[in-house]
């Protein structure tokens, strides 16, 4: 049985990942702020993704558990803005620094040791969930910008870290998903239907939560080796 830690596993694309990666035999342990269901598979830690101690926390279960750790997706995010450069604050910028950087840096900090020593470092896959906004400039969402293109450069940083290894890392970038954060996100236009991002891709439509976690599961597994070190576009054409 494979093992696989998920953070932000409470909801939109970690809770799919979790659902996913249990649907094809995975152990799961998810981390986040909120609840989220349990089962003999599913563990679930209460925890902030800023907190280095709750994420060694997460991995020492699933090793005394399961005896290994396969897998790990770093979904935790939040998203703020709706404001040019010159108006965000600091403490906005360092938010989201802090969740959406440190969070991914903490998971990989604790997990990649893990799956290191760990009986088949050759199938040990670290996926971090990024953005569209890690490759493209979004209006008014500059600090958020800014943090996705650092997940990207984390990523690639790692993979470089990692060379000859057999454990990998990986980024996916999704588009327009319907999540509570692209809800969020309408919040901060002023928008009051997030569907009107559909017309931002190509598929010209919102991506389900499944579908990412489908291309996430994918990253996890054996076979995602040959994605080291990229960043995979789940953003259904994505054009800002």
């Amino acid at each position: 049985m494979r093992v696989a830690l998920v953070t932000g596993a409470a909801g939109g694309i970690g809770s799919a990942t979790v659902s996913r990666l249990s649907e094809q035999g995975y152990a799961v342990v998810g981390v986040d702020l909120e609840e989220a269901a349990e089962s003999d598979t599913v563990a679930h830690v209460v925890g902030d993704v800023r907190d280095r101690y709750v994420l060694k926390g997460a991995v020492d279960f699933a090793l005394a558990r399961w005896g290994r750790l396969d897998a790990v997706v770093a979904a935790a995010a939040v998203i703020a803005g709706g404001h040019p450069l010159w108006e965000t604050s600091d403490e906005e910028l360092q938010t989201l620094w802090d969740v959406d950087v440190r969070g991914v840096w903490n998971t990989a900090a604790v997990a990649v040791p893990a799956m290191l020593a760990g009986p088949d470092p050759r199938g040990c896959r670290f996926v971090a969930v990024a953005s569209a906004a890690g490759t493209y400039g979004l209006f008014n969402l500059a600090g958020y910008t800014t943090v996705k293109h650092a997940v990207v450069g984390l990523v690639k940083g790692l993979a470089a870290d990692l060379v000859a290894t057999g454990v990998t890392a990986v980024a996916v970038s999704p588009g327009s998903t319907n999540t509570p954060m692209l809800d969020a996100t309408a919040d901060l236009y002023g928008i009051s239907d997030p569907v009107i991002f559909s017309n931002n891709q190509l598929l010209r439509r919102v991506l389900d939560p499944e579908e990412i976690a489908a291309t996430i599961a994918f990253c996890c597994s054996v076979d995602g080796a040959v994605l080291n070190g990229s960043v995979v576009h789940a953003d259904g054409g994505f054009r800002p």
